[in-house]
Formats: C-alpha cells, sequence, structure tokens
C-alpha cells in the first residue's frame, strides 16, 4: 500500500502523514488492507476546513493518527464487494457507509467522494477519495 502511494504523486501528503503519525510499517505489513486514501487536493481542502496549517496537523501525532487510521479497513474490500449503506469499521474503530453512488459519509456527517477505485497492491487496495474523512474527534 505505501509503496503504491509514494509512486502517485497525487498522494505525496498522505504519505508525508503516513511518515508523520509512524504509520508506514504498519501498513507495509501483510494486511489485506483497504485505504480510502485523499489525495493532496483533499489534505489541503482539509487544513483550510479546520483552519490548521499542514504542520501543525502532522505535529498532532494522536490526532492525525486518529484520522488516517480512519481511512484504513482491515480486510480488502474492492468495490463490487462493498455492502453499501452498511457500517463500515476502520482501524480507527469508527464507522463510515458508502451509498450505491460511491459517496462516504464519515462519522462527522461529512461526504467524499470515491474517484478511483481498486488499485491493487500487493497488501491490498486503494480506493482515491476526494476528502479527507474524519472520525468523531474528542
Amino acid at each position: 500500500i505505501v509503496q503504491t502511494a509514494i509512486a502517485a504523486p497525487q498522494f505525496s501528503t498522505l504519505v508525508e502523514a503516513l511518515v508523520a503519525a509512524d504509520l508506514v510499517t504498519t501498513l507495509e505489513g501483510t494486511g489485506p488492507f483497504t485505504v480510502f486514501a485523499p489525495t493532496n487536493d483533499a489534505f489541503d481542502a482539509l487544513f483550510v476546513e479546520l483552519g490548521v496549517t499542514k504542520e501543525a496537523l502532522f505535529a498532532d501525532v494522536p490526532l492525525l493518527t486518529s484520522v488516517l487510521t480512519y481511512h484504513v479497513v482491515g480486510a480488502r474490500v474492492l468495490a463490487a464487494d462493498i455492502d453499501f449503506d452498511a457500517p463500515i469499521t476502520t482501524l480507527e474503530s469508527q464507522t463510515f457507509t458508502i451509498g450505491s453512488d460511491f459517496v462516504i459519509t464519515d462519522a462527522s456527517a461529512r461526504t467524499s467522494n470515491i474517484t478511483a477505485a481498486d488499485t491493487f497492491a500487493t497488501n491490498g487496495v486503494i480506493h482515491t477519495v476526494d476528502k479527507v474523512l474524519l472520525p468523531v474527534l474528542d
């Protein structure tokens, strides 16, 4: 998963975030994993939405870890296998749903679109999303 993300320029901010949160080794594990991967543009929009800089968010490792693990499912879930409108539990332990239109509704009632699905990696699959998903934050 990580090597696939590194190879795609649109995920450079995600890769930086994974390094900052010390999650690279986890996502290089055997998996399988499904990662709903936000693009660089999605992260840029999040920084504006939250009113924080990239540096400030990445320095808050507990928050960053929570946000990033909310994008990961501990199973390989291909687009054809998605159980629409059913809660999907993430590694972060909160859930989100995906509608038949491939729109994700996160725990904070925000929506994100799956813009590319089923990018295969040796230990799972990546679905590209156009907005960073947010769990309910403490």
